[in-house]
């Protein structure tokens, strides 16, 4: 889907994310595309580590954009609005893991002990891993495969690459524990695995151009359909 001229040119200049906020409130909602397409790959890589199944990361997604939009007069600015939005994804994702019957625990009071994990075949070694194996596929079972206390903060940290404060405040924990679950998620996944993928891991986890396309086309339609219920 091509960009509107207007929202080409407003990229081009650099807003910050509270300028086309403040903009949007003010009334051009076209604009909230911007921000949609700023942090589609973001919000789909968190909802997808919290939930490991694509269709119900998309669905969260468009949840999230949307619950985010009814409520943008409620953002303060206390906090990155890329933070503000994450936050929300990860209430919506756990949501559904509550309707699942699931109770998923980020707090800092869920159990920290240390889990075994086994992300590859013991009898083959590093380099013949990789040959059967195309990396990236490698890299994003390996991060599925995670307990569910540590998944979320290893796609935060080392393939979204967010820094250890927003993720501490995007999953509400605190920044120690972030690094700790982020060391022991490491740790799990073998050393060698970081250490050969590492550098390819954000290719490792494609937000391919139509599932980005989809979800602004079906944001922007209900964020039509909200205005049309205000006047």
């Amino acid at each position: 889907m091509e960009a509107t001229e207007a929202i080409a040119a407003n990229r081009s200049e650099g807003w910050s994310d509270e300028e086309v906020v403040n903009r949007v409130r003010s009334g051009e909602t076209a604009l909230y595309e911007i921000l949609m397409r700023r942090y589609n790959q973001r919000l789909y890589r968190v909802a997808r580590a919290i939930l490991r199944d694509d269709t119900e990361a998309e669905d969260v997604m468009q949840a999230a954009y949307v619950r985010a939009y009814q409520h943008l007069e409620q953002f303060e600015g206390r906090a990155p609005f890329s933070i503000w939005l994450t936050r929300i994804a990860v209430h919506e994702a756990l949501g559904r893991l509550r309707q699942r019957g699931r109770n998923l625990q980020f707090d800092d009071t869920a159990t920290d002990g240390d889990v075994s994990m086994n992300v590859v075949d013991p009898a083959l070694d590093p380099e013949q891993s990789a040959t059967h194996t195309e990396l990236g596929q490698l890299l994003d079972e390996a991060v599925l495969a995670l307990p569910d206390a540590y998944r979320a903060v290893v796609m935060m940290r080392d393939v979204e690459e967010m820094d250890t404060t927003e993720t501490a405040a995007a999953l509400n924990l605190s920044e120690q524990n972030v690094k700790v679950r982020l060391h022991r998620g490491h740790a799990m996944m073998r050393g060698w695995l970081f250490s050969r993928v590492g550098v390819k891991a954000r290719e490792a986890f494609p937000f391919m151009g139509e599932r980005c396309d989809r979800v602004v086309r079906v944001v922007l339609a209900r964020v039509a359909e909200i205005e049309g219920a205000r006047r």
